[in-house]
């Protein structure tokens, strides 16, 4: 069985450490001067070199040649399988052994953080009075975890996020080693979602490497699950320009697809992010957009997202006219109405009918065609209509919906205006809108709730 690459290239002395320069220099000086501490603490992001430094830092003391081979006096601890009390009052007892060939005895401890309480008191004991023949190496990826106590009484190191330049140039030093045939963009995609993990990017090229002879951006946006670059910029752009319609069918194109909406998510956040340096408002759709891997239904989530941004957000234009507005001057005209005098206020008239609108003459309400409309434009209170019985009548439209969550939707005045506004623009009409709750609550209804154990009906709709 080959061993993984991350493995067959991972550092074997400071030296060869890439992008921890502020790190290794220190602990090269240290070493070389002999200050050498009895305890060091590691912090930083995953696969960034921090075993690595550790373990040449447990040879280094020893004036030992690297070896991934087990050596007696160095002991690796797995902090978040050997968590338990237990588990450190033995190392307590066993720190007082003496080395059996080197000059120090270190003990590596990885994902420190992941003691318990009492661990972590058991441990301190031992950090206020070590032995001289120990040294204690921690390493953790969440400094926060970890009690004052322990801070105080190490030698802190942070290591940095590899940058991408750094580790596509370390991704095509290995390439060229081990022959992987590999485009320039294929790696500087792998660089860019690695993370500034060189661990993550080493082995996604493993990966890559095992399935193709050829990697390509396309081969790395497949086996990755990515949308590709093209359309993602299409939908940055619907999104950017607030374009609900383009970022509906756009959004059910790529979801349909190899993609899943928490990856769309997470690659739409860093092109916004980009973007909000100029268009500040971004930064509130981002952060909206941090919400979505957490959500019930992820998909439905973004899709309501960047439909409300583009529906609360309209695009800044010189026209007045509403999306609705306009795809409705495609149709054929009806006649315009001569101009007349405009007037301050309008008075009634006591007229027995009333005059018709410049667009069509009262009664041609069209309901469907207002759906048609929503649908396009703004598809979240669309949905919510779709679930409306409706009726027309002497100028007022009643929406009776079976459900209370629609019902609420609807009394809020920004969502009746917007209806308003297109039942306008499509039927030149401006009518009373009632909203009622058409919920039943008859005997069938209680006599379910009886066997059910009682409680109040909720929502029933009707049949």
């Amino acid at each position: 069985m080959g061993k993984a690459l991350y493995r067959k290239y991972r550092s074997r002395s400071l030296d060869e450490v890439v992008g921890q320069d502020h790190v290794t220099s220190l602990l090269k000086n240290a070493l070389k001067q002999g200050r050498i501490s009895h305890a060091y603490l590691l912090t930083g992001p995953r696969g960034v070199g921090k075993t690595s430094v550790a373990r040449i830092l447990a040879h280094e003391v020893n004036k030992l040649a690297y070896s991934d081979e087990p050596h007696l006096d160095i002991i690796e601890i797995d902090a978040a399988s050997n968590r338990r009390i237990d588990d450190i009052r033995d190392l307590r007892e066993k720190v007082h052994i003496a080395p059996v060939s080197a000059q120090f005895k270190v003990y590596i401890i990885d994902e420190v953080h992941m003691l318990t309480g009492e661990s972590f008191n058991a441990l301190l004991k031992t950090l206020e009075e070590p032995p001289e023949h120990v040294i204690f190496i921690l390493a953790t990826t969440e400094i926060h975890k970890v009690p004052a106590t322990i801070l105080s009484r190490t030698q802190r190191f942070h290591f940095r996020p590899v940058n991408e330049k750094q580790v596509v140039d370390h991704l095509k030093s290995l390439a060229k080693q081990e022959k992987i045939k590999i485009d320039d963009d294929a790696l500087a995609l792998i660089a860019r979602h690695g993370g500034g993990s060189f661990r993550d990017s080493i082995s996604l090229l493993d990966q890559l490497a095992n399935t193709t002879e050829h990697v390509t951006r396309s081969v790395v946006e497949s086996v990755m699950g990515l949308v590709p670059q093209e359309r993602l910029d299409q939908l940055v752009d619907a999104i950017v320009h607030r374009k609900s319609a383009v970022i509906i069918e756009l959004l059910g194109e790529v979801v349909d697809g190899d993609s899943t909406a928490i990856v769309l998510t997470d690659q739409l956040v860093e092109l916004l992010s980009a973007k909000a340096a100029t268009q500040p408002d971004l930064y509130q759709l981002v952060d909206k957009l941090l919400e979505v891997p957490r959500a019930h239904q992820p998909r439905i989530k973004l899709v309501a997202i960047l439909a409300g941004y583009a529906h609360v957000h309209p695009p800044k234009t010189v026209a007045t006219a509403t999306p609705a507005a306009k795809v409705i001057t495609s149709a054929p005209k009806p006649a315009v109405k001569k101009a007349v005098e405009p007037v301050t206020e309008p008075q009634p008239q006591p007229s027995p009918a009333p005059t018709p609108t410049a667009q069509t003459a009262p009664g041609d309400f069209d309901w469907d065609k207002v759906m048609d409309i929503m649908r396009k434009h703004h598809a979240p209170i669309a949905s919510v209509l779709s679930r409306a019985q409706t009726n027309f009548s002497s100028g007022t439209l009643t929406l009776s919906f079976p459900y209370t969550i629609h019902q609420r939707r609807m009394e809020q005045p920004a969502s009746k205006q917007l209806l308003m506004r297109v039942i306008n623009d499509v039927c030149g009409l401006q009518p009373a809108i009632v909203i009622s709750n058409g919920m039943l609550n008859n005997e069938e209804t209680a006599s379910v709730a009886a066997i059910m154990g009682g409680g109040e009906p909720v929502n029933a709709p009707r049949d």
